[in-house]
């Protein structure tokens, strides 16, 4: 039967052109993918035996086993896991199934070099033979299949494959690569003993090389297979025999991430729960971490037999960008995804994981936790309102930006509590639709003259979160929009002038109060003398502590929520000159001009937008007009 010619997919066609015109900076990754391929398909095979032995019974040695031919310029990297079917070569190694690639790709186009590097981290780690082959032949057989079921998938990388039946005498799948000329150093034994230490001497299943053995005089140089790795699963060794670089190249074993991780955390218990965990906090945070349709989770093994690749039971969600793996002793070796979403050990697994993880993120050095922080900060703001049982762990791991920070989200809830003025009871904060329109919000202005500091929020998950906040040892969370603030304890900083007293009588300020609820009507729920504002002439405050944002109301109603409109209830600041202005205003109808533009003015620095701007403008340029 003649070979299929089948064309790549799109993406996989400008991702091998690229991959043939990058620089890599490191090009024996390739031997590290493949290699970690083919421990993949042994570690499947392991799996599926347990409910078929009948899969494994004329080969149950697993190895994975490379051998170079000079003289034919060839590299094979040999399996006996798991193998492909026609169909499966066609689908896997024709394909790239992980959405989000394109992005890469574009991100790809623009900076080679630096990109290229995180090749593994999309899923396309086959691809990087074409680094240093022009030709890659693939022959495998799936376990289970006939002889000759077997599949001879073949490509030069420039667009098309073919692939055949052929016949393969054992199960499993061989990796032939044509070496480009000037890659010839990858046919060298110690350049490959020297990679394959380097990169895989920690997988546990063992690797060999085919060396030659020096001549005795008079005779032929014979040849034999060596096993170069160590070949033992290092998260059963104890912590203290495994070196720094030997988990940073496990990580990149594991993940197929090119960096090295921020950090780990090793541990093995036993007890009335028996299991180990290895997890890791890549440095970077992946392009599908708010991609909800991408599967995430860790590596699951039973007494070292591999089970199940990303298992969502044993963390929450918010700490879905953590690699790793469990290996638990109390999971049966035939559990299902069913069986260990309903498992009683799976949530004691979880819930002794995640205070794993997060204890791990509060012992992070400062310059660390800085990375940290800007990769994921945002993530750990979920586990606020999603794991109130771990909350206050959570709260100790955020970092704010405040009116003392300068504009740096540095400020933790302890710092903030340290920093406190006398008699403040309080934490207050303000939720604004920018960082510009926090920092710049009038609402800060008598928290800041009475020295409180305000953490200032701005991105679109914190609304969410201090909806589901109420006090963090012992003081209550108030936003800086509350009607009553309760700064009556709390004494200004050392040096602040006293306040000056009125300049008007509590008569003359009731006669202004009054002018503009007359002016405004049923536009505002209330007129007040503001206690907050210095220099702004006024804001609005909600019949809530907590106003929603415009931003956060355009959310709900988007998603089929019917919202009241919501009416205000104006602060007048009446030392503004501003309003001082509008009240020197004898005609009336030109005053409620100026209490309409007040007002607008208000709306606009609370909300970033008002309802009627056109009517704003028409009056704001009659009183500019005079």
């Amino acid at each position: 039967m003649a070979a299929e010619v089948h064309a790549f997919q799109t993406k996989v066609s400008k991702l091998l052109k690229l991959l043939a015109n990058s620089l890599y900076s490191n090009k024996e990754v390739f031997l590290r993918e493949l290699v970690s391929n083919a421990s993949d398909a042994i570690d499947k095979l392991r799996f599926a035996a347990i409910s078929r032995p009948e899969l494994v019974k004329d080969d149950p040695v697993f190895s994975i086993r490379i051998r170079a031919d000079r003289e034919a310029g060839t590299l094979t990297i040999s399996d006996n896991g798991i193998g492909m079917t026609q169909a499966e070569a066609n689908q896997h190694l024709g394909t790239i199934a992980q959405s989000g690639t394109e992005d890469f790709l574009e991100h790809l186009s623009a900076e080679q070099a630096k990109d290229a590097q995180q090749i593994g981290q999309f899923g396309v780690g086959f691809y990087s033979a074409f680094i240093v082959a022009d030709r890659v032949t693939v022959v495998s057989r799936a376990a289970g299949a006939a002889e000759n079921e077997a599949v001879k998938w073949e490509s030069d990388g420039s667009g098309t494959f073919t692939s055949e039946l052929t016949t393969r005498t054992s199960r499993g799948t061989d990796v032939i690569l044509h070496m480009k000329k000037d890659e010839a150093d990858f046919l060298d034994p110690w350049t490959l003993r020297g990679t394959i230490t380097k990169y895989s001497d920690h997988i546990s299943t063992p690797v060999y090389l085919w060396e030659t053995k020096p001549a005795e005089e008079g005779k032929e140089p014979t040849h034999e297979w060596v096993q170069v790795n160590d070949a033992k699963a290092l998260w059963t060794l104890p912590p203290k025999d495994v070196t720094e670089e030997q988990y940073k190249e496990f990580y990149k074993h594991l993940t197929h991430d090119w960096e090295d991780p921020l950090c780990w955390a090793h541990n093995r218990v036993e007890g009335d729960l028996e299991y180990t965990s290895l997890l890791y906090c890549p440095a970077q945070a992946p392009y599908d971490l708010y991609n909800r349709d991408v599967q995430k989770g860790l590596k699951l093994f039973v007494e070292r037999v591999f089970i199940m690749d990303r298992a969502e039971a044993f963390l929450p969600n918010y700490l879905r960008f953590i690699k790793g793996l469990v290996d638990t002793n109390d999971l049966p070796l035939n559990v299902s995804r069913e069986l260990l979403q309903e498992s009683r050990v799976a949530s004691k697994l979880k819930k002794a994981l995640t205070k794993r993880a997060l204890d791990m993120f509060a012992k992070l050095d400062a310059e660390k936790f800085k990375v940290f922080w800007t990769q994921f900060g945002r993530v750990i703001k979920e586990g606020v309102v999603e794991d109130p049982d771990n909350r206050d762990a959570v709260l100790k791991l955020l970092r704010f930006a405040s009116t003392k920070s300068e504009g740096a989200e540095t400020v933790s809830l302890s710092d903030y509590l340290a920093r406190m003025p006398e008699g403040q009871k309080n934490i207050y904060y303000l939720i604004a639709n920018s960082r510009e329109a926090a920092e710049g919000s009038p609402y800060l202005e008598g928290l800041k003259k009475k020295g409180v500091e305000v953490l200032l929020l701005w991105e679109r998950i914190d609304e969410w979160m201090m909806g589901a906040l109420t006090e963090f040892d012992g003081h209550k969370f108030v936003s800086a929009t509350a009607g009553d603030l309760e700064l009556d304890g709390v004494k200004s900083p050392e040096g602040e002038e006293a306040e000056k007293p009125s300049e008007t009588s509590k008569e003359d300020d009731d006669r202004a109060v009054a002018r503009f609820k007359a002016a405004l009507g049923d536009q505002v729920v209330d007129v007040k003398v503001s206690k907050r504002l210095v220099d702004s002439a006024a804001c609005v405050v909600g019949a809530h502590d907590q106003m929603l944002t415009e931003q956060m109301r355009r959310m709900l109603e988007a998603a089929g929520q019917k919202l009241p409109e919501e009416k205000y209830t104006l602060e007048l600041n009446l030392e503004s000159p501003l309003v001082k202005k509008a009240l020197a205003e004898a005609n009336p109808e030109k005053f409620n001009e100026w209490a309409g533009v007040i007002l607008d003015q208000a709306l606009l620095s609370e909300q970033g937008s008002i309802k009627d701007p056109a009517g704003f403008l028409k009056r704001l340029n009659a009183l500019l007009l005079g």
